[in-house]
């Protein structure tokens, strides 16, 4: 009861078909940069995002690791100045210049107070524009990604997770680990990072976010000062990998010394661009995604079979995925395995209740404004919409079009996406 009332206070401090202004202006700069400025004059600090085109789907089959590496050692030195010598910079004014590549995107990140705008674009230019890639911090990158690979396997989740990945995206960029293995990486050199940055990083798969305490005329000059120049290359862009293409569904059991076993089941789905992505997200929700959920209840309230029992849906740019996850004890392994089966299979049969589907609606939609109640958040999130090609108006029609959801829209997507036979299945943990 008190989670529900929660839930309804949230959804009533922000109704779903309010009238909002334009969360940001957007642009498309001569040289093809996509500059996104919101105005946030109320805060001091002014958060910048520098996206590229450039993620782990574009490493090579051979040089899987490539994007990640490339992301890890951009900041490591420029034309001008050494990687200590830009943290030294910019921790004297109390910033942040940070850089890292996902399966989609590279990308940089700056946060300073708005008197040291200039100082930290400045900063920002090199990182993007002249970066030196040093080899001695290359090597000591591909160590240390090693040694994060190596320590990541006493990790169950992360085991299971790269396996689940390899059975749902089979032949597919998104079944490779973005970190790549410790052996893809060990094969990495200097020449393999500047030529994946000469080929990815462009001005025209680059998308600029600028929010905070500056106006959209300050954000086009300052960014312009020092990106505008920046030469759009005479060749197309390099094509995104094409969709995945659909696989059997395939079960691995990965053994392991432990004392307790990790399930995951998982099969594709679909991204924020189809339109049953929103009442896949509220069947997701009511499964199993939080504690009033149905794999909750049944699992750990009623069972008291699993620590842990969610389930979720991971869009991506070029594909996406439906995941179930539970950890329980290793004699419950099929008990556990049973009801997620079960459960699955329920939806596609049964409407989802009246109450089940408010609460779910309540939640998705109160809790939405949470993911932008930073500056920082507000700039991943223009990043991530100009990505998919959402709008700008995305944040409205998320909060409308999760509203008009019915159970019976419920129950056809959960016909579609839920069938328990269409999922791939993995557990990690010690041997039956």
């Amino acid at each position: 009861m008190k989670v529900a009332l929660i839930a309804l206070a949230l959804l009533l401090a922000v109704p779903p078909m309010a009238p909002a202004a334009p969360l940001a202006h957007r642009e498309v700069l001569p040289n093809g940069i996509v500059l996104l400025v919101a105005e946030r004059p109320a805060i001091p600090i002014v958060a910048v995002r520098v996206s590229h085109r450039a993620g782990a789907v574009f490493d090579p089959p051979d040089h899987a690791g490539l994007a990640n590496l490339t992301g890890a050692v951009i900041t490591r030195g420029t034309a001008k100045r050494s990687g200590p010598e830009l943290d030294a910079a910019i921790e004297f004014v109390g910033g942040h210049l940070e850089a890292g590549a996902g399966r989609d995107g590279l990308s940089e990140s700056l946060s300073v107070l708005k008197r040291d705008l200039g100082l930290g674009l400045d900063l920002l230019q090199e990182v993007v524009l002249t970066p030196a890639f040093p080899d001695d911090e290359v090597k000591r990158k591909i160590g240390e990604i090693q040694a994060a690979i190596q320590r990541s396997e006493e990790s169950p989740e992360t085991v299971a997770s790269r396996a689940l990945a390899r059975l749902t995206f089979p032949n597919h960029p998104y079944g490779v680990p973005v970190e790549g293995t410790k052996e893809s990486v060990g094969k990495l050199t200097r020449d393999d990072v500047v030529k994946f940055y000469r080929t990815f990083v462009r001005p025209d798969t680059t998308v600029i976010a600028v929010v905070g305490a500056v106006t959209v005329d300050e954000a086009r000059r300052e960014v312009m000062t020092r990106f505008g120049s920046w030469p759009k290359p005479a060749a197309p862009a390099p094509p995104p990998p094409g969709p995945p293409t659909p696989a059997p569904p395939a079960a691995e059991t990965i053994k392991k010394e432990l004392t307790q076993a990790t399930i995951l089941l998982g099969r594709q789905a679909i991204n924020q661009r189809n339109p049953d992505y929103f009442p896949l997200t509220v069947a997701s929700y009511i499964l199993g995604g939080g504690s009033a959920s149905r794999l909750y209840s049944r699992v750990r309230e009623q069972g008291g079979l699993a620590y842990a029992v969610y389930s979720y849906l991971a869009p991506g740019r070029y594909a996406a995925s439906f995941i179930g996850s539970a950890q329980t004890r290793a004699a419950e392994v099929g008990k556990v395995s049973d009801i997620l089966s079960e459960e699955l299979a329920r939806m596609t049969r049964e409407r989802v209740t009246d109450r089940e589907l408010s609460l779910a609606k309540a939640y998705l939609i109160g809790s939405f404004p949470l993911r932008l109640d930073t500056s920082a958040k507000v700039a991943d999130f223009l990043i991530a919409i100009e990505e998919l090609g959402l709008g700008l108006d995305y944040a409205d029609r998320y909060r409308e079009l999760i509203a008009r959801v019915t159970a019976d829209d419920v129950l056809r997507v959960a016909g579609q996406y839920f069938p328990p036979q269409t999922f791939n299945r993995v557990v990690v943990g010690p041997a039956p």
